[in-house]
């Protein structure tokens, strides 16, 4: 049989970076929505860069007409002119960095939502690939370089070609020779960005990653203070913060310096530029052929080519920043779940059917062994099931399998005789609960978390919540919290593991779904309180499948049937007392 998309390679260190030109489609297309905001700064930026080309030939104008004839009354009149186009240039400016401000903050706005939303859709084995400290560094850090580049340097990278070529236009109009000779130091410029820019931006992805390895560090570092603290290796924290901090300064250092190349560049190659033209205009006006003004006006416009040149070095560094920090969140958006929802027949069970089926069954991780060979089992409905057998044998995932956190590579899982991979994920998890060892709070009221995942309990009143909880046999446990529904829950130090687990099972119990997966949930709970969660299993109904991964032998002895689950194989084991045989010789054989 072929092997399924299950095993996708979800490692964002894999990612294959596009080129500029591939990033800013797929940029664009994302901006559809601001389509009217850019036109209309696009056409305040050619008001604005009009105004910018216009005022060195009028002020020329303005030096051989009436200066240097000293008229002075139309000296006057003309220079009221020059400083209304001035007031409209300086409306422009603001309104353009007002226009464009809010495009940035709505891309902002809009790409955190749009990645965050990305990762709700991507399965357990994205994850479980990537850290998060490096996710939290692209939806927070890389969003923000991008929102910068479009809020403050995007129209104005616009305006300053826009210019450049306005008075490329200009200069040569006037004075084709002299024009040529002020724009050949700019062909230089345009080599010299041609062959350095794949060097440029390959150090801005780099800084980048590097910066989003420390956010991960820091991260995973803060997380597992506690077990730093009680094995004393603060030390350990500090010699690796220092190594990934050492390798985020080098390669912030190697992309700065490539960053901050282009603007001494630009600066020498623009003062030769207008050597160029101060040489060449005194030699035409000592000839008789070219007059003061004009070569005031050359060195204007010389001076507006020059200077967007250099403001363009920093901002082109900006743009393959940007670039490389859209490459890092395009390649979240283009990822795609390898659980999709399939088409496939309904089937329905009868009352003591088979309500999980196993057929064929293999499973592998991405770059890893088979976990499971080929399982074949059935589970009937009502029953209560335990797995065990040795840590690493397979358990865990034979229980994610039926919860379909992830998807067989080989052979099909069914639910109520239809293939798990047609259930929607609001159809499944109203049918299948699950418990896991190392449950997850949010922060907020006890009754948020219990709430949660279930959009019946959410209208309900805190009177008919505890309602709810006393008539499934969960009273008692709610007793445990002093404040009941109210108990906040927030920094992690306040809730112990024991009482996460009660949440976790108070949570899932009131969602009363057809199959109910306790993966170790017992594991942190003392014997008193595990035999109040063993009562209020025996109050779920008599339809109630549970399917129960444990090592204390009190909570598998009332199994219906045990299955030994070791090295990829699952096989029944018929009593307690046969499992353990099992394990044992296991054990001894190891």
């Amino acid at each position: 049989m072929q092997e399924q998309n299950s095993t996708i390679d979800y490692n964002l260190g894999h990612e294959v970076k596009s080129t500029a030109g591939a990033a800013l489609r797929k940029l664009f297309r994302f901006m559809k929505e601001e389509q009217r905001s850019l036109l209309i700064a696009f056409f305040v930026m050619m008001v604005n860069a009009g105004i910018t080309m216009l005022t060195p030939w009028f002020i020329g104008y303005i030096v051989d007409h009436f200066i240097m004839q000293k008229q002075y009354g139309p000296l006057l009149q003309y220079s009221g002119v020059l400083l209304g186009l001035y007031m409209v240039w300086a409306g422009t400016e603001y309104l353009q960095a007002k226009l464009m401000g809010g495009v940035g903050q709505r891309l902002l706005y809009a790409l955190r939502n749009e990645v965050f939303n990305k990762l709700q859709q991507l399965p357990v084995a994205f994850f479980n690939q990537n850290r998060s400290g490096d996710l939290i560094s692209r939806i927070n850090n890389d969003t923000d370089t991008v929102n910068q580049f479009f809020s403050q340097s995007l129209m104005r990278f616009m305006d300053n070609i826009f210019s450049m070529v306005g008075v490329a236009v200009f200069v040569l109009s006037i004075n084709w020779k002299l024009g040529g000779a002020s724009l050949i130091p700019a062909v230089f410029i345009l080599l010299f960005v041609l062959l350095i820019n794949p060097w440029v931006k390959k150090k801005n992805a780099v800084s980048l990653k590097a910066n989003g390895n420390l956010s991960a560090d820091i991260q995973e570092g803060l997380h597992n203070f506690k077990t730093i603290i009680a094995f004393n290796r603060r030390d350990y924290f500090r010699e690796k913060f220092a190594t990934v901090n050492e390798e985020n300064y080098k390669t912030a250092v190697t992309a700065g310096i490539a960053n901050n190349l282009f603007t001494p560049v630009f600066g020498f190659f623009s003062n030769s530029a207008q050597l160029i033209v101060l040489a060449l205009g005194i030699y035409y006006i000592l000839e008789g052929s070219f007059t003061l003004g004009l070569l005031i006006s050359f060195i204007s416009y010389v001076q507006l080519f020059y200077q967007p040149l250099r403001e363009l070095a920093a901002l082109w560094a900006g743009f393959q920043t940007a670039m490389a920090a859209w490459n890092r969140i395009a390649v979240i958006l283009s990822l795609r779940s390898n659980l999709p929802v399939i088409e496939s027949a309904a089937a329905s069970v009868t009352a003591r059917g088979p309500v999980m089926t196993f057929k064929n069954v293999s499973f592998r991780y991405p770059d890893g062994k088979k976990v499971l060979h080929h399982i074949n089992f059935e589970m009937q409905t009502g029953k209560t099931y335990a797995l065990v057998g040795p840590t690493g044998g397979g358990k865990s995932t034979t229980a994610a399998l039926i919860a379909r956190l992830y998807d067989p590579t080989e052979g099909v899982v069914l639910l109520n005789g239809r293939d798990i991979r047609s259930y929607t994920a609001e159809e499944r998890t109203k049918e299948i609960g699950f418990i896991l060892q190392e449950p997850f709070l949010f922060s907020g009221s006890l009754r948020d978390n219990i709430v949660y995942g279930n959009p019946q309990l959410h209208a309900l009143t805190d009177d008919q919540l505890l309602k709810a909880v006393t008539d499934s046999g969960l009273a008692d446990l709610l007793q445990r919290f002093d404040a009941g529904l109210l108990t906040p829950l927030g920094a992690a130090d306040t809730v112990s593991l024991g009482q996460k687990q009660l949440i976790a099972f108070i949570r899932a119990v009131l969602c009363a779904p057809k199959i109910m997966i306790l993966d170790e949930a017992t594991a942190n709970i003392d014997t008193v309180t595990e035999k109040l969660l063993d009562d209020a299993l025996k109050k779920l109904p008599a339809t109630t499948t549970l399917i129960v991964i444990a090592h204390r032998l009190n909570t598998i002895e009332n199994a219906d049937e045990i299955f030994f689950v070791n090295e990829g194989e699952i096989v029944p084991a018929g009593t307690l007392e046969h499992a353990m045989d099992l394990l044992l010789n296991q054990k001894l054989a190891s």
